[in-house]
């Protein structure tokens, strides 16, 4: 533990002060193991008997006072139920007062005071004094002046310094007790914020994200339709459940349709149920996901892919909560909150005529816009460690990834989202199962092809010696150069993946003379 945060605390300042002006005797700090840390260091405040400090400030009198320390040390730590002051005489025969420090039950040292005769010297144990004194040291003192200045204290007075001392002892377990109490409330706020990054199985700490978090808030509570509109792999499921499990609906059924996977009359069966008899092969009555979903939330992904016949019949659902089963003659009636999500320009399918506009502002209600990976760069490291947390299996020794796959991965632009991540750190994890770090060979040529044309190591033209900053600069070029003529010179599309802004990605081409000059194409192309 270290002491020197305690002398700033108020009490231990005046009472310092207070014991040297009543008692011209000095506070002290003693480690668990006994130690005083500024003795050590030859950081010494000159006690004001001179024979104490005549023997701290010689090897062998230091040495000799630290043992007299550590004897009073062994007292307290022999037993934990000891917790009131106690004295030991020291080698020259003067007293030590000290009372231990218990923090959480622990014994982490002791506060103490030395120097001070109990009455007078004598003349017998004056001459002692003087004679044990030069044989620690040949400082030219006046010893029977400093005979005369030894410190005495009667018995009241050594009550006084037990009772003070214990104060201090016990002033500075409270002060450690209330530091604790402080800790495990920032440790709930902390808990309390990731949580808020997560939103239950979603990770990410991007501003981007950070705006996403906010959004799913503020509308989980609420029974609008939400349109979730985000490329394939960006977790637009995930955030339908985040929106359902921390809604009003949470207790009844969350259902799953994807609008892409049947025909026409499948996908309708499959929403709306059918009756028996209405086609072949429909040997009883079967009831549709609206109806199971019935109370609670359905999510209807990629609902750009459904056809213009759906569409009336899910509008219907929409507006006035009934709809009637394939073959069947009457309408049932549902209460359910629907969340439709798809990779596609809804609004520009309606320009085309391809998606019924009523139904494009029925459930374009509140949008919610997932970010691609490539634009929230920010989250792929925490996004790593939490798949390779994910995927790890009992006994594996594979602790991460090595610094080389790690910049592989941070230049590729992800095209197939968090699923494609996903999906490489679980096959990096089983391939790379024996090894301690896993090393960029190991990562999909597809991968290594996009970030490294020709097979060359990223890393292999980057010098791994010398100032950290130089070889962070050399990295830093190389990826740019790299990026820019992966991406023929597209400004914006790199700062994109690189996840910079585009004018700081101009300002670093500039730096490191990687412009290939005032070909007008470089602009256009962006």
């Amino acid at each position: 533990m270290e002491f020197e945060k305690y002398q700033n605390l108020h009490t231990i300042i005046m009472l310092k002060e207070v014991i040297r002006k009543w008692w011209q005797a000095e506070l002290v700090f003693a480690d668990k193991h006994g130690v005083v840390q500024e003795w050590q260091r030859g950081d010494i405040i000159p006690p004001p008997n001179d024979f104490c400090r005549l023997s701290l400030l010689s090897k062998e009198g230091g040495r000799r006072c630290s043992q007299s320390v550590r004897v009073l040390h062994e007292k307290f730590k022999s037993s934990k139920r000891l917790r009131r002051a106690l004295t030991h005489d020291c080698h020259l025969n003067f007293t030590i007062i000290g009372a231990p420090l218990y923090i959480d039950n622990e014994y982490e040292g002791m506060l103490f005071i030395e120097g001070f005769a109990r009455q007078p010297p004598g003349e017998r144990e004056a001459e002692v004094l003087k004679s044990q004194i030069r044989e620690l040291t040949t400082v030219d003192t006046d010893l029977d002046r400093a005979v005369a200045r030894v410190p005495v204290m009667d018995a009241s007075e050594l009550g006084k310094l037990s009772d003070l001392l214990e104060f201090a002892v016990n002033e500075i377990a409270s002060y450690e007790a209330e530091l604790s109490r402080k800790d495990e409330t920032i440790h709930s706020l902390s808990n309390e914020l990731s949580d808020r990054y997560r939103f239950e199985k979603i990770i990410g700490r991007s501003t981007a994200m950070m705006e996403v978090f906010k959004l799913m808030e503020k509308v989980a509570n609420s029974d609008s339709t939400v349109l979730i509109n985000g490329e394939s792999g960006t977790g637009k499921e995930l955030v339908a459940r985040a929106i359902h499990h921390n809604g009003p609906r949470k207790e009844k059924p969350f259902v799953v349709q994807n609008c892409s996977a049947f025909n026409d009359n499948l996908l309708e069966s499959a929403l709306f149920g059918h009756t028996r008899g209405s086609f072949t092969g429909a040997l009883r009555d079967k009831k549709g996901l609206f109806e199971v979903a019935d109370g609670g939330t359905f999510f209807l992904d990629e609902v750009g892919d459904m056809s213009a016949a759906l569409q009336v019949k899910l509008l219907r659902v929409l507006q006035e909560g009934t709809f009637i089963p394939v073959g069947g003659n009457h309408s049932k009636e549902v209460d359910v909150r629907v969340i439709a999500a798809t990779h596609k320009d809804l609004s520009e399918l309606v320009k085309k005529g391809e998606f019924r506009e009523d139904l494009y502002y029925r459930i374009n209600v509140i949008r919610l816009h997932l970010p691609a990976l490539r634009d929230r760069r920010e989250d792929l490291a925490i996004l790593i460690d939490h798949f390779l947390r994910k995927h790890h299996r009992e006994n594996q020794r594979t602790r991460g990834l090595s610094q080389e796959a790690l910049a592989i991965l941070h230049a590729y632009p992800w095209p197939g989202n968090i699923r494609e991540l996903e999906n490489e750190i679980e096959r990096l994890l089983v391939l790379g199962g024996d090894l301690d770090l896993i090393p960029p060979d190991l990562i999909s040529s597809r991968i290594r092809d996009a970030v490294m044309p020709g097979g060359t190591s990223l890393m292999s033209s980057v010098r791994t010696t010398g100032k950290l900053n130089e070889a962070v600069e050399a990295l830093e070029r190389e990826m740019i150069q790299r990026g820019l003529v992966r991406t023929q010179y597209n400004k914006s599309r790199l700062a994109r993946e690189l996840g910079i802004s585009r004018s700081n990605l101009i300002l670093k081409i500039s730096k490191y003379g990687l412009d290939r000059g005032s070909d007008s194409s470089d602009e256009a192309e962006d």
